[in-house]
């Protein structure tokens, strides 16, 4: 039987790299994003390595819209039947600024797509999981290292990646009894184009400005791969993978 996920923030970064893997490994794979023409690059990446003509679905959505995403739910469960992974990673950042400085319209956006969007999606894979047969399936949240510890100037990020932390939990004690295993990956500072300001300098908690370390893709792949290939009757709850010199282990 195939293997069915979803990975949402899948146009690019790290979805992207992350669902290039699954199809690799013979998964069947469910995109989501907001632009199905950046969606459809990952599905030419993905065949171009290898991958199955017809193993990823483009699924254009806004998933700080909670009709769009019962809606996306009811497709996979029409097509598929089933839906044995999520990864939660659609995310974005705001601008770098002090709260009184930012605007409510950045802080509603970061909570409807960081938390909402996160929050619509957990459920409906919950009730899509809890009702299959076979019963379970695997929630991955991406977390971040802000899940932990704040930037300066991040407060809509922050908020909003320190509630997922508390999602996780409260969903990994809830999904117990239907074998549904949720678990967070929190990645610092890996390359990508989101990130490249890094290399340049970044504001750091003591009022310098430095550049910071990044790793490869491939780390991030790596450890995100081994929390999906798990058999349901185990979970990484939490895991940190981080550039190893970046200012996270004492920062502020």
């Amino acid at each position: 039987m195939d293997k069915i996920a979803m990975v949402t923030g899948a146009s690019g970064g790290i979805g992207r790299a992350c669902a290039l893997a699954l199809l690799a490994e013979g998964w069947q794979v469910v995109l989501v994003g907001r632009r199905a023409d950046a969606l459809q690059t990952t599905v030419d990446m993905a065949e171009a390595a290898g991958a199955a003509e017809g193993a990823a679905h483009v699924a254009a959505t806004d998933v700080g819209d909670p009709a769009a995403v019962s809606r996306l739910f009811a497709d996979v469960r029409r097509q598929h039947g089933r839906l044995d992974l999520l990864f939660n990673n659609a995310g974005i950042f705001t601008p770098s600024v002090s709260p009184d400085l930012t605007t409510l319209d950045d802080w509603h956006r970061s909570v409807a797509v960081n938390l909402n969007g996160a929050f619509y999606c957990l459920s409906n894979a919950f009730a899509l999981m809890r009702e299959q047969r076979p019963q379970g399936g695997r929630i991955i949240n991406n977390g971040s290292i802000s899940a932990h510890t704040p930037r300066p100037g991040s407060i809509p990020y922050t908020a909003t990646k320190h509630a997922i932390t508390g999602m996780t939990k409260a969903a990994s004690l809830d999904g117990r009894p239907f074998d549904i295993a949720v678990g967070q990956i929190d990645i610092g500072n890996v390359a990508s184009d989101m990130t490249s300001a890094m290399a340049a300098g970044v504001p750091q908690a003591d009022g310098s400005v430095r550049p910071e370390a990044r790793m490869d893709m491939s780390a991030v792949v790596d450890t995100f791969m081994t929390m999906a290939r798990l058999p349901l009757t185990a979970n990484i709850l939490f895991t940190t993978v981080m550039a190893t010199r970046m200012p996270f282990v004492g920062r502020g």
